[in-house]
């Protein structure tokens, strides 16, 4: 009995594995009767890729500085003291807008009441000239001198006269008035830069200190330190992108127009100069300013879009479109990515076509 039941357990186990087996050849026959597509790009993935070309481009590159924004020193007008005194009067403050001939500050000044003096003497002198030179003129015609008393008061005249002249250029050339006060005024129409001038100070006849400063910022300079490592890299025209920490987002842009063939020993850099367009006058002087240089490596390079390389396995790819069912993932080599433009080293050859947008999609779509 124990023997009938062993055998058609075996018997059992036998018929189990020749179904199981059965099962797994119909399975396999199912598999390899399907048909395993080609890859080709359909309307909608041609709708959303971008085909761009490989071209030999200019390697740019890019040098950062770091400078400051200066008035341009065309426009700008340094007012000095010519006497000493007090300040009696103080009519601006730094940063406000003057207009030409504006007042800034009065002084009331002791120097001023002397050129009053030498003025009216100047006057009183001339006056007396004059009439010696008729009274000689008079003796003259009555036979009562000679001729070189007349010569002689008429130089007298000529120097007194020349005198006056003096007297009244200062007068002027620094716009004085009668009695001690000496009005400062503006030269120029633009923002007070500079201010070294308060109510009652006793201003010194020898302070050679600047008391206002007056800029026109409707166009202004960047003033920026070049390292020495740096030098050859930079040349006059060169674009240059300003930026600033009062406006982040903003980009001012301008060229290099001079450099400064000198190295500050202070600094131990070269300064270069930029002109900025600043007809908002969003940028005031004093300002930190980086200067982003952009600058030619002198060689050329196959390059494309930025958009078109493929970050995967800590290697870099392109799609290479030769057809819609002819896709090509490529490894390639890349030199600099700048400014939405990636210069290859190596892998990709100057005319070849390559997926710039969603490319992405179409690797996916063949590497997984």
């Amino acid at each position: 009995m124990y023997i009938k039941m062993k055998n058609k357990n075996k018997l059992f186990l036998f018929i189990l594995l020749a179904i199981v087996i059965i099962e797994s050849l119909s399975s396999c026959n199912q598999k390899t009767s399907e048909v395993v597509k080609p890859f080709s790009m359909t309307d909608s993935m041609m709708k959303l890729c971008t085909i761009d070309t490989a071209r030999i481009m200019d390697v740019k590159n890019e040098l950062k500085l770091f400078g400051k924004i200066t008035p341009d020193n065309s426009k700008l007008a340094n007012i000095y003291p010519i006497v000493g005194g007090s300040i009696i009067k103080v009519n601006v403050e730094l940063g406000d807008y003057v207009n030409k001939g504006q007042v800034l500050a009065v002084i009331r000044s002791g120097e001023i009441a002397q050129f009053q003096k030498e003025k009216y003497d100047a006057l009183n002198n001339v006056a007396i000239s004059e009439k010696n030179l008729k009274v000689t003129k008079d003796l003259f015609e009555g036979k009562l001198n000679s001729e070189k008393d007349v010569v002689s008061s008429e130089r007298e005249l000529d120097k007194s006269k020349a005198e006056l002249n003096r007297i009244n250029e200062i007068y002027s050339i620094y716009k004085l008035g009668d009695g001690a006060s000496y009005n400062i005024y503006a030269p120029i129409s633009g923002f007070i830069v500079t201010k070294n001038i308060n109510l009652n100070e006793q201003l010194r006849a020898d302070k050679l200190d600047v008391l206002f400063s007056i800029a026109q910022i409707d166009e202004v300079w960047v003033l920026a330190n070049v390292n020495e490592t740096d030098i050859s890299k930079v040349e006059v025209g060169y674009e240059s992108k300003i930026q600033t920490i009062s406006y982040p987002e903003k980009v001012f842009k301008g060229k290099i127009d001079r450099i400064f063939n000198t190295i500050d020993p202070s600094t131990k850099a070269m300064k270069v100069r930029i002109k900025i367009p600043n007809p908002d006058l969003l940028l005031k002087p004093e300002m930190n300013a980086t200067v982003i240089l952009d600058f030619s490596e002198k060689k050329n390079m196959v390059a494309v879009k930025s958009e078109a390389i493929i970050f995967d396995k800590s290697k870099t790819w392109v799609m290479v479109f030769k057809s819609r069912s002819e896709v090509e993932t490529r490894l390639v080599e890349v030199y600099r990515q700048l400014s939405g433009i990636t210069y290859i080293k190596s892998g990709l050859k100057t005319g070849e076509k390559v997926i710039s947008k969603n490319g992405l999609l179409i690797y996916d779509e063949l590497n997984d």
